[in-house]
């Protein structure tokens, strides 16, 4: 399809703030995990070999598209893909998460963490021309992982509950943590530069775990990072979305930092939102993950009241306020589409 029809997305005319058809909906992490049907192209295949195989990469992509009916695609891939394709030491473990065989504590270390090139990623090239020629008018996000989220993986050498080794970086050594993020932002923005030149139709930062830190911290040592980030993806004119967890305290300083969307997690109503993010702008969010498992007489008002403190902004992108848990019901988030379309129809 022309780009005249993307153009009448309802998640791109949500995304920019524009009247939609109805309210769009897509999920995080749709691509993969509960699907019946991704396990089995999975099956004897790891994780970051996935990612660099556009046949599968492509499928797995289309695949809730196809099952929910949702108003936009998410690019499979992992935010730790990019640094692999560059050389540096880090793998995926079922049921942990990316995992670092050496860790990042001094100067040395950050110097492994080099510049990502187009030719580290030929195969995210080649799946995302393909994606935008099978998705038509649907269309698709590209992501990458935030400076402090990818860094408190390679510094930690995993997932962590406190981040300690990290804000001790940050505090005891901040010219170290300081190239450390500088050379991860550049990272990101080479990693959706190719996915937005390959055809994405906007972009999602993920700060994951930025809501493990105070205002003054996230101001002073991660917030210039993740405006790099985005003030080089700003001349695409591509909606750019930020998202992490936990981050009620921080939607001012997220939207500060360059986002046209502010993705907000399921502790803050969206109307409460609109209002710490100050400036006017669309949100994304927020049912939380857990109901999927409480019934549909639960479900539905929960979506009803979203659908309304939605309202407070310029656009509202339905979702999760996180992503999609490994064990929720495919049927279930069918449904949860299909009555967002429905019930916000104009």
């Amino acid at each position: 399809m022309s780009s005249t029809s993307l153009d009448r997305s309802p998640y791109l005319l949500a995304a920019r703030g524009e009247p939609v058809p109805h309210t769009p909906v897509w999920f995080q992490r749709q691509a993969g995990r509960a699907l019946p049907e991704y396990r089995k192209v999975r099956e004897g295949i790891s994780m970051l070999e996935s990612l660099t195989r556009p046949d599968l990469v492509v499928e797995i992509t289309l695949q809730p598209v196809r099952r929910y009916g949702v108003d936009a695609a998410v690019f499979y891939s992992d935010i730790v893909a990019p640094l692999k394709s560059a050389g540096f030491d880090v793998d995926i473990k079922p049921g942990v998460g990316p995992v670092v065989a050496e860790p990042i504590r001094d100067a040395e270390g950050v110097r492994r963490v080099r510049p990502v090139t187009p030719a580290d990623v030929p195969y995210t090239t080649e799946a995302v021309q393909q994606l935008v020629s099978e998705l038509g008018g649907t269309p698709l996000i590209g992501f990458a992982g935030a400076p402090f989220t990818v860094a408190s993986y390679l510094v930690e050498g995993g997932p962590s509950k406190d981040f300690a080794k990290t804000k001790a970086m940050m505090h005891g050594d901040p010219d170290l943590w300081h190239a450390l993020a500088d050379r991860l932002a550049d990272v990101a923005i080479a990693y959706l530069t190719v996915q937005v030149e390959a055809g994405a139709s906007a972009i999602q930062l993920f700060d994951s775990w930025a809501g493990g830190l105070s205002p003054r911290d996230y101001e002073r040592f991660v917030m210039p990072h993740s405006a790099k980030v985005f003030e080089a993806l700003e001349p695409y004119g591509v909606p750019r979305v930020h998202f992490g967890v936990n981050t009620g305290e921080l939607l001012g300083l997220m939207s500060a930092a360059g986002a046209d969307v502010v993705g907000v997690d399921w502790r803050v109503p969206l109307d409460e939102a609109v209002r710490r993010i100050g400036t006017p702008k669309p949100v994304q969010g927020n049912l939380d993950p857990a109901l999927l498992f409480a019934g549909w007489e639960a479900i539905e008002p929960e979506i009803d009241r979203i659908l309304e403190e939605g309202k407070a902004a310029p656009g509202h992108i339905f979702n999760l306020g996180h992503g999609v848990p490994p064990n929720a019901d495919p049927e279930v988030l069918e449904r949860v589409a299909k009555y967002v379309q429905d019930r916000s129809a104009r």
